[in-house]
C-alpha cells in the first residue's frame, strides 16, 4: 500500500508527477519549470488554505528559486529537500532521478516555512562557527543541510532555516562536532 499525502505537492515537471505517484498516494501540481505564474502562485494560495502545500522541487538553482518565490509569496508551506546526490543520474538532476525510499525520507522531514520571528542563533554565533567566511564553510554548510534534510544553501538561507528550526548555538556546535568524529571515522577506514 502505498504512502497516502493528504497536502497538494508541487513539483517541477510531469516526470517529477509520474515519479511521486509511482510510490505515493498523492496529487501534484507541476510549474513547469521555471515559468512559476501570478496564476500559479494564487492556485497554491487556494490549495495551501483548502488542503496545505509541500514544495518540493529539484535540488538545483532553479528549482531553488521556484521554492524561494513559493514560499516568499504563500506563508506556511511545508518543504522537502532531497540531496543533489539522492537525485541526479550522470546528466541530469531532478526530483524523478530519486529512489522511492529517499523520496519517502524526505517527505518525512519536512520544514514548515514561516517569517522569523525570534532568532534561536544569532547571525554572530553562526559566523563564530565556521558556517560563513571560512575555507571549509560551503562544505560544512553542504553536510548540516543534508544532515537537517534542509537541503543545500547559502549561509544566509542556511542560517534562516536553523532558526526555523529552532536550533540553539549549542545545538548547531553539537552537529558540527558530530560531523568532524563522522569524517574522521571515514578517513580512517
Amino acid at each position: 500500500m502505498k504512502m497516502k499525502i493528504k497536502e497538494i505537492i508541487v513539483v517541477e515537471g510531469k516526470h517529477d508527477t509520474q515519479k511521486l505517484q509511482s510510490c505515493l498516494d498523492c496529487d501534484t501540481l507541476e510549474t513547469s519549470g521555471c515559468r512559476l505564474t501570478k496564476n500559479h502562485i494564487e492556485l497554491i494560495r487556494q490549495l495551501q488554505r483548502s488542503r496545505g502545500v509541500i514544495i518540493f522541487t529539484d535540488p538545483d538553482v532553479p528549482g531553488e528559486k521556484i521554492r524561494n518565490a513559493i514560499n516568499s509569496q504563500v506563508p506556511g508551506c511545508k518543504n522537502a529537500f532531497i540531496e543533489k546526490r539522492k537525485a541526479r543520474t550522470s546528466k541530469k538532476v531532478g526530483v524523478e532521478h530519486a529512489l522511492p525510499q529517499d523520496i519517502k525520507e524526505a517527505l518525512a522531514h519536512l520544514m514548515t516555512n514561516e517569517p522569523l520571528q525570534n532568532a534561536t542563533i544569532s547571525l554572530q554565533e553562526f559566523r563564530a562557527l565556521g558556517l560563513n567566511g571560512q575555507a571549509n564553510s560551503s562544505h560544512l554548510r553542504e553536510i548540516l543541510g543534508n544532515t537537517l534534510f534542509i537541503g543545500r544553501c547559502n549561509a544566509k538561507t542556511l542560517w534562516k532555516r536553523m532558526n526555523m528550526l529552532g536550533l540553539t548555538k549549542e545545538d548547531v556546535r553539537r552537529l558540527i562536532e558530530q560531523i568532524a568524529v563522522n569524517e574522521t571515522d571515514t578517513k580512517e577506514v
